[in-house]
């Protein structure tokens, strides 16, 4: 029974002697260190510092992947917007000068637009909602592990 208490104190130590000396090097008053590692150790008792862990790994996985598109999907997708909203100023802009060809972009985009069948974009709203759902979903069941 004792060698069990013995490792299971080493893994707690190793696990938490590295995250004290990181709230030792955040924290710059006394107090707020105490706070801190009371917390850490609050936290270690409950559980909860083992379901960080693997919240972590998901994110450390992810970021460390091979496949680009795993670590570049979201930023590709917000360079998009920006560059979209860039596009909006820039059109705004331009259209001090041509007013009639930006109201006429601006009237052919919605067109097209609208001429996608409502069908599809609720298909896509689903599609999309489901794939988040999905994804929340499996977090939640990992992080509850």
């Amino acid at each position: 029974m004792t060698l069990v208490k013995d490792g299971v104190q080493g893994i707690v130590q190793g696990v938490a002697t590295p995250l004290f000396s990181l709230i030792d090097n955040l924290f710059t008053s006394d107090e707020e260190r105490a706070a801190a590692k009371l917390k850490l150790m609050e936290m270690e008792q409950r559980g909860d510092l083992d379901s960080m862990k693997v919240q972590l790994s998901a994110i450390l996985a992810e970021a460390n992947s091979k496949d680009p598109w795993t670590s570049r999907a979201r930023p590709t997708f917000l360079y998009l917007i920006y560059s979209i909203i860039l596009l909006c100023v820039a059109g705004a802009i331009i259209g001090i000068w041509w007013p009639d060809h930006v109201a006429t972009a601006a009237s052919n985009l919605t067109n097209l637009l609208m001429a996608i069948p409502e069908s599809l974009w609720w298909l896509f709203g689903a599609g999309y909602l489901g794939y988040t759902s999905a994804r929340s979903f499996d977090k939640w069941r990992g992080a509850g592990r």
